[in-house]
């Protein structure tokens, strides 16, 4: 188990069961009840600890390198799923993955960005930093979605597009501005899960959609609070203040007005009972498609444009 630094007092708390068990399952000695009373603490622990995170707090929670990515869910919900590659023009960029698969009866295409497991495979996936032809490849994924008639689910999870010199040769910026567009008019409703980090213009290539949601403790926002802390302070040590004053949590959405809903994850974060996020996951899916498979396309539309429009405060000059 990884502990971070704010959860330390659990760390211990583990460690003392962890050696209580190992003294239980020698025979010797009956402790049932100091596990049970350990089990209790840690349980009271946890209340008290991710009861009122802060808005670093919930970065951290995002990153931990043992949540969830976006594999991790297609392979656990989604039944037949077949990846496809490529953006039939440049290549094909490892850190979006997209495909068909099947949640319930309905056939469906899922997007979404992967990070890797290990380092290995998160530099085989670019940190989960798309270029320019992974954002074509989700647009040509959604236009064959649009084609089939298929729904279409984006899991957000990128600490931002890739800022490198080749990208920007390619067009990183008409990449993402182009999803954006089509989006806004695809024929198919759109479901969009911010998973884990969604950063700036890379979050937002995948991130249009007719319905937003969040997981509890996942951050969306126009820059990370280092990156924030580095432009105002020169330094990554206002990352802290940078990440209150960004307002990127998933409550500070909800209440501009910018997500329809936050998700509920387990008690101290998904990759504490993976599957049961898993299973809330789908169940949400099924949820919010059934609903919106029902509304007549030019009507989902025309709501999905005008819900974008009323985001933000502005006036215009006559």
């Amino acid at each position: 188990m990884v502990f971070l630094e704010f959860e330390r007092p659990l760390e211990k708390l583990y460690e003392q069961l962890e050696k209580f068990n190992e003294i239980a399952e020698d025979g010797d000695i009956d402790v049932s009840d100091k596990i049970a009373e350990l089990e209790l603490k840690i349980q009271k622990q946890k209340k008290e600890i991710y009861s009122n995170l802060s808005g670093w707090q919930k970065v951290q929670l995002s990153r931990h390198p043992e949540r969830p990515y976006t594999l991790h869910y297609i392979e656990s919900i989604c039944k037949n799923f077949v990846e496809l590659h490529g953006d039939r023009a440049f290549g094909d960029d490892k850190a979006i993955v997209g495909g068909v698969g099947t949640i319930g009866d309905t056939s469906m295409v899922i997007i979404g960005h992967q990070k890797g497991v290990n380092t290995k495979m998160r530099q085989y996936r670019n940190f989960g930093m798309a270029n320019p032809e992974g954002y074509r490849k989700a647009l040509r994924l959604m236009k064959m979605a649009e084609r089939f008639e298929m729904p279409v689910v984006c899991l957000v999870d990128t600490p931002g597009a890739f800022p490198g010199l080749e990208a920007e040769e390619r067009g990183q910026a008409e990449a993402i501005a182009r999803n954006l567009f089509e989006m806004a008019q695809l024929k198919v409703p759109i479901l969009v899960y911010v998973i884990g980090e969604g950063a700036s213009g890379g979050a937002l290539g995948i991130g249009l959609g007719d319905r937003v949601f969040m997981f509890e403790n996942t951050w969306y926002s126009v820059i990370s609070p280092e990156s924030c802390s580095s432009i105002l302070w020169r330094s990554w040590d206002h990352k802290e203040e940078a990440a209150e004053s960004l307002k990127l949590t998933a409550d500070d959405m909800l209440g501009f007005g910018l997500i329809d809903d936050i998700v509920k994850e387990p008690l101290g974060g998904a990759h504490q009972d993976p599957e049961k996020m898993m299973r809330t996951l789908k169940a949400h899916i099924k949820k919010e498609l059934a609903e919106l498979c029902k509304v007549p396309v030019d009507t989902m539309i025309e709501n999905r444009i005008n819900k974008y429009a009323k985001m933000g405060e502005f006036t215009v000059a006559k």
